[in-house]
Formats: C-alpha cells, sequence, structure tokens
C-alpha cells in the first residue's frame, strides 16, 4: 500500500516538474502569458481540445509552433483559407497505377499528425470546419468508407480571430462543443511588451529542448482520470451547467433574458477533467472548488450562445458566466 501511494506521489511530482520545465522553455519566447499556457496544458493533459481566441499579433501561432517543438510529437499545420476543402484536411483516395495494376490508394492529409494547428478555423466554410469533428471526438478518419485511426496523443489547437469579420465563418455550436477550453489571449502589461519588443528584435533565437514524449502524455492523460472528485464539488459544477440553460429550476433570472442556449453535458466533464489536471499540476491530489471557478470562463464562454436581448444590453457570454458564478452557492463545506 505504502508503495503505491508512493509510486502515486512521484507521478504527480513528475508531471508538476513537467508542467515547470515546459514553462521554463515557452517562456524563453512567450511573455506574460504563463495563464494561458497553463490551460493549453490542462488541455493536453486530459486530452482536451483548444480554441485560442485572440486579435491579431498576441503570438497565438507562435505559441502553438513553440509548444509543438517542446513535444516530441508530430505537428502539422493547416491555414484554413474560404476555398479549403474537406479533403484537403482529412486525405484523398488517388488512382494508383503501380505494376501495371489500378487500384485507389488513400493518400493521407495533414490531419493525421499529433498536434494539429487549425490556423484562422473560422475563415473556412462550415462544411470544412466539420472535416475536423469526428476526428476531434473519435480519434478516427472516414474516408471512401474506410475509417483510419488517428495516433494518440491527439491534440487540435485552433485560432481565431474574433474582431475581424469580413471573410469569416463563424463556428457551428456543435464545433465550438468539442473545445475544451476557448482560451482568450489579451493584450500584454507595458513591462511584458516591452520585454517581448526588446527580445524580438535582435538576432537571437532561443533553442527550445524537447521536454514530453507522446507515450509520456498518455501516461499523464491516464493519471489524470485517476484524481479524486468529492461528490459536493462534482455537484456544483454539474449546478454550475445547468444554471447557464434557460427554462431550468436552477437558472437565475438573467439567463431566461440573455441565454439562447446554454452549455451542454461536456461542459460538466469539462469542468471535472480541467479541474483534476489544474489540481495535478500545482501538485494537489483532489479537485476544489476554487479549481471549477478558475476553469469556468475558458469553459462555458463559447458554450453560452447569448441572444439578440444580450446583445442590445451590451452582455457578452463572459458577463453571463461571472454572473452564474456569483450566483450559484458553492458548497459549504469550502473544499
Amino acid at each position: 500500500m505504502e508503495s503505491t501511494v508512493a509510486d502515486a506521489a512521484a507521478k504527480v511530482e513528475r508531471l508538476a516538474e513537467s508542467r515547470r520545465q515546459i514553462l521554463d522553455e515557452l517562456r524563453k519566447v512567450i511573455v506574460g502569458q504563463d495563464e494561458v499556457i497553463d490551460l493549453v496544458l490542462m488541455a493536453l493533459f486530459t486530452g482536451g481540445h483548444c480554441l485560442i481566441t485572440g486579435v491579431p499579433g498576441l503570438a497565438k501561432t507562435r505559441l502553438i509552433k513553440s509548444l509543438a517543438a517542446i513535444l516530441d510529437l508530430r505537428f502539422k499545420r493547416i491555414q484554413f483559407t474560404p476555398d479549403l476543402m474537406p479533403a484537403d484536411i482529412t486525405g484523398t483516395e488517388v488512382l494508383d497505377e503501380a505494376g501495371g495494376r489500378r487500384s485507389l490508394t488513400f493518400v493521407k492529409g495533414p490531419i493525421f499528425a499529433q498536434i494539429l494547428l487549425a490556423d484562422e478555423i473560422n475563415r473556412t466554410p462550415p462544411k470544412t470546419q466539420a472535416a475536423l469533428l469526428e476526428a476531434m471526438q473519435e480519434y478516427h478518419v472516414t474516408a471512401g468508407g474506410r475509417t483510419y485511426p488517428l495516433e494518440r496523443p491527439f491534440f487540435v489547437l485552433a485560432t481565431q480571430n474574433p474582431i475581424e469579420l469580413e471573410g469569416t465563418y463563424p463556428l457551428p455550436e456543435a464545433q465550438l462543443d468539442r473545445f475544451m477550453f476557448n482560451v482568450v489571449i489579451r493584450y500584454l502589461s507595458e513591462d511584458h511588451e516591452v520585454q517581448v519588443v526588446t527580445a524580438t528584435t535582435g538576432d537571437e533565437e532561443p533553442e527550445l529542448a524537447r521536454v514530453l514524449t507522446g507515450e509520456e502524455i498518455l501516461s499523464a492523460q491516464r493519471l489524470v482520470r485517476q484524481v479524486p472528485v468529492d461528490e459536493e464539488v462534482a455537484r456544483y459544477a454539474v449546478r454550475l451547467v445547468d444554471a447557464s440553460r434557460p427554462g431550468q429550476p436552477n437558472a437565475p433570472e438573467f439567463v431566461g433574458r440573455w441565454v439562447k442556449w446554454g452549455a451542454s453535458l461536456r461542459a460538466s466533464q469539462a469542468l471535472i477533467l480541467g479541474g483534476k489536471a489544474r489540481a495535478l499540476i500545482e501538485g494537489r491530489y483532489a479537485v476544489s472548488v476554487s479549481d471549477i471557478r478558475a476553469l469556468a470562463p475558458s469553459i462555458l464562454r463559447h458554450r453560452v450562445v447569448i441572444n439578440f436581448y444580450a446583445e442590445s444590453d451590451g452582455v457578452d457570454a463572459d458577463e453571463v458566466v461571472r454572473r452564474l458564478l456569483d450566483e450559484v452557492p458553492a458548497p459549504a463545506s469550502g473544499l
């Protein structure tokens, strides 16, 4: 029994140390975004996917490419454009005449990677965006009547620009729901921006060391699912999500006024899984209410669909989530 406890403690310490090493490496090229990096790592350690939202020039793409350089995984990038077709992502069958015989051969597309950067995902029509749905949920691709498995771990990091709407296609709710987090990158502080300007206008390019292998990431994902969750914490997460749904007994009055659709069951699952990962990377062994509350904005903001009345009142999804956190009572035990 003691050896089992000691082994678990060693695994938790290794995971926390891996997080520190990744942060140290990424800080060489990414400044002032530790919270964003932690959210991306939580998605990685739970087998989830991330949507990264921010105005141009805030290093969204650089963050993902740098993370790919640190992790010992196969990396592919897709630049989403209006003329991109589903087969450009998943792959297509081509006629092969080798050996004097004709046959159809499937040529794999860029989705057959372990880290996939879907750059400016909202610049392609919903038909092409949907090419990612099966892969993100089922971890395989179907083409020509055959199913091709994807190598695990498989991690989609998508970027989108929230202010430039011309020539863009909003992601369907079913697509958004596949992303564990919607991480918003904001402007840097003055000191951090000075640090970035100084570092990026010189002639030195930092070298990034490899930190984690695919097998180590899969091991971390298994470890995350072993973290215990108190029933009161799980119930709080479920009540928070349920309160976002108009018409539910638990929903506050402002939800009925401002929300068209509330968060799905995946949101409840993401809150618990994310809480487990957050606990582990901080060296803790159980999920707390503070974990749920800290992750709620990134998990709920893209799953709560506001209506016309919210827009006319100047209310966005983040404001709805903030009010939910104020309205839904936390467990009296203060877990």
